[in-house]
């Protein structure tokens, strides 16, 4: 087994979520690790986001994080080690993108472990929300990115846009 300063920023994702899984909680990747996962590098993040999919307390987070070496950092929002440059963070659940709940996730095996993450069409969907609610147009080019790179599902981008109310932004995707 890989150090964690040995890590990718994947490798290190699936060994904190498998590590987390053995405890019983569900995390999945999304945001911008997501995006540099799909994007093929196009984008790089040094965060790595993982949802609690049902929020199973962060005190047992905190407790976990510990013991493979991390310790908190800004507030309790970031889990930091000293053998890696990738900080991780742990944002509320539900998993969603803009109002809807994602009930879907990608499956990848490491070596490092198994990592949950967001599908590409639900990916496409979390940044197009940063798009249509904050005119976030870095989210947009990443939006793009993951779908120049991905099979993903158009259909279901037009239908939550359009529950999302902002189809003239998504003509734009």
């Amino acid at each position: 087994m890989k150090s964690i300063g040995e890590m990718s920023m994947e490798e290190l994702a699936a060994y904190v979520c498998s590590e987390l899984e053995k405890e019983g909680i569900d995390t999945v990747l999304s945001g911008g690790c997501c995006v540099e996962i799909y994007s093929h590098g196009r984008y790089t993040s040094d965060d790595i986001d993982l949802i609690d999919r049902y929020n199973g307390g962060h005190r047992k987070i905190k407790e976990i994080m510990e013991r493979l070496g991390f310790c908190e950092y800004k507030m309790k929002r970031y889990f930091v080690h000293h053998k890696t440059s990738y900080f991780i963070e742990f944002p509320r659940g539900p998993l969603g993108a803009g109002d809807s709940t994602v009930t879907t996730v990608a499956i990848k095996e490491t070596e490092t472990g198994i990592l949950k993450m967001l599908t590409p069409t639900d990916c496409i969907k979390d940044r197009l929300a940063a798009y249509f609610h904050w005119d976030d147009l870095q989210s947009l080019h990443q939006a793009v990115w993951v779908a120049q790179e991905n099979d993903y599902d158009l259909e279901a981008l037009v239908q939550w846009s359009e529950k999302e109310n902002v189809t003239e932004k998504f003509a734009i995707f």
